[in-house]
This record gives structure tokens, C-alpha cells and sequence, in this order.
């Protein structure tokens, strides 16, 4: 028996951040709004707990105990008695450590998967707070749609939206560490206020309006994700220049997204950052996507 799980990837259309917390992690105003590229896990019985993966990038996702996958598993089984005895496959089509919560959507997506094989009946609430164990941005893979996270990125308000959103991902060569994102934010911004989630963009969101979205899309970590990665400003002012109604790096990035009109300018958008050579490859998105769900039971 097999249970396959889809999740989506994640944009941040707001990352406020505040200053560094007692216990290292920083106080966020975080709007996520899932798209529409997924990873899939399958989850199958097996002698001991074992991680595989296959597609983009495949060979930079660790297969180890480290994987959030494997380790949505061992808290679920810890918490249920039971061992974790699981194969884990993962379908990757997320990009790699670009800022959009691919190894947090492992996470969720076998921690869903898992529960269902083993019939572990966990609640809606125990899943939640397990998925805010593994990560700031794993309950959010769970959920999908749109939502504002508070504290670290873990608290959820989930958020009406009024529309579809068309998007284009540049996926950058290499990945970039978010601590030193992080920690290059706390070197940049000594003096970071508390975080507030814009009511301009959330009512741009609430209402479906592209052009209102476009002029709201804000990320305090951008200005760190250029400093350590200052080729992100070409593939910025390339998007823009194709078109896109508005760009910004994803999360800590490297990853930079742009805001469209319409699916017909997504592709122009895509194939003119491809050309510029200032990103590996461009992918069209739309949001909102539904959070992890079971395929096959």
C-alpha cells in the first residue's frame, strides 16, 4: 500500500521582519500565497525509515535524517508509539533551495502521507503543530491558499482572496543559506521595527486586483539577498524589463518572482528572462493552490 501526497510550492508576497529574537528567530508579518508548482511524496511500508528523490535537482536534496520528510515521519511516529518504518520517495518539481519552501513542503506532504498509512487518525490541530516543530514555513505547506504568518512564520490567518494570480519564478544557479540571509538582514538593519502586515496588500489580495498586489509586493530580506548575491539585481531589472508588472526575491531567495497580468504574459515574461541569462531556467505559476492533499489511498 502507497499514499501519494501533493503539496505546493510558495511565494511571499510580505515578509516583514523584525529584529532577532532571545532564541535567534525573528518576529515576521509573513503573507504566503501558494502556487501552483508541487512536489509529490509517497509514502510505502517498509523495513526502516529510507528517503528517495527524483527530478530537478535531485541530487541536492538530502536523503539523510536531516530531510524534513524523514523527519515529519520520526515526530509522527514518536508521538503515536509506533516506528517510523516508512519508504519516503520524493517527486521533486519545486526548485531546490530557492526560497520556496520545497523542503518544507516535504515535510508537510509526508507528514500527511504518513498519517494516512498508518492510520494514525491524527487531528487537524496535532498535524499543525507537528508541522510547527519541523518549521517556520512547513504548517503553511499544509494549509496553501493564502495566509498571514505571525511569530516566527508558524501562527496562520488564513486570508480570502479574490482572484488568480499569474507568476513567473527565476530559479538561480546555487541556492543561498537563510541564515546568512538572515544574518545579513541583523547586519544590514540593526534597528528593524516590529513587523506589520500591509493593509494595502492584503486588500489588493482580498479584492483579485494584479495592479494593486504589484505596487504591495514587499520582502525586508531582499536587500540581503542582494547583498550576498548581487546578480539577483540583473535578473530583477531583466523580469521587469520584459514586462512583469513587478519582481522580488522569494523568501531568502535565491529565487526571484514576478507578478504578471495573464498567462499570455507569463510565457513572453519567461522566455525573455531565459535569453537574458541572468537566471538557469523560468517557470509560470499561478496562485492560489490548495495545500497538501492525498492522491492516492
Amino acid at each position: 500500500m502507497s499514499i501519494t501526497v501533493r503539496v505546493p510550492a510558495k511565494v511571499n508576497v510580505q515578509l516583514a521582519v523584525g529584529p532577532a529574537r532571545p532564541d535567534g528567530f525573528h518576529d515576521l508579518a509573513n503573507v504566503f500565497l501558494a502556487v501552483s508548482l508541487h512536489d509529490e511524496v509517497t509514502a510505502t511500508r517498509a523495513d526502516a525509515l529510507r528517503v528517495t528523490c527524483e527530478g530537478p535537482d535531485a541530487d541536492r536534496v538530502p536523503l539523510d535524517r536531516t530531510n524534513l520528510a524523514a523527519r515529519a515521519a520520526e515526530l509522527l511516529a514518536a508521538r503515536h508509539g509506533i516506528t517510523p518504518d516508512v519508504h519516503l520517495h520524493i517527486a521533486k518539481d519545486i526548485p531546490v533551495a530557492g526560497g520556496m519552501a520545497g523542503g518544507s513542503a516535504d515535510g508537510a506532504a509526508a507528514l500527511l502521507a504518513c498519517d494516512a498509512l498508518w492510520g494514525t487518525g491524527a487531528s487537524r490541530a496535532e498535524l499543525l503543530d507537528i508541522c510547527a516543530e519541523l518549521g517556520s514555513d512547513v504548517p503553511f505547506s499544509l494549509v496553501g491558499g493564502a495566509a498571514l504568518g505571525t511569530g516566527r512564520g508558524e501562527r496562520l490567518t488564513e486570508i480570502p482572496l479574490g482572484g488568480t494570480f499569474h507568476w513567473v519564478f527565476a530559479v538561480a544557479d546555487g541556492g543561498l543559506s537563510t541564515p546568512a540571509v538572515y544574518a545579513e538582514f541583523d547586519r544590514l538593519t540593526p534597528d528593524a521595527p516590529e513587523p506589520v502586515a500591509s493593509p494595502a496588500l492584503l486588500d489588493a489580495l482580498r479584492t483579485g486586483d494584479t495592479t494593486a498586489l504589484a505596487g504591495a509586493l514587499a520582502n525586508d530580506l531582499q536587500p540581503a539577498a542582494l547583498s550576498l548575491r548581487p546578480s539577483l539585481a540583473d535578473t530583477l531589472a531583466a523580469g521587469t524589463g520584459a514586462g512583469a508588472l513587478a519582481g522580488i526575491v522569494s523568501g531568502s531567495g535565491p529565487t526571484t518572482a514576478f507578478l504578471v497580468k495573464d498567462a499570455e504574459a507569463a510565457e513572453a515574461v519567461a522566455a525573455a528572462l531565459v535569453a537574458s541569462g541572468t537566471c538557469r531556467t523560468a517557470r509560470t505559476a499561478t496562485s492560489p493552490a490548495p495545500g497538501a492533499r492525498v492522491l492516492t489511498a
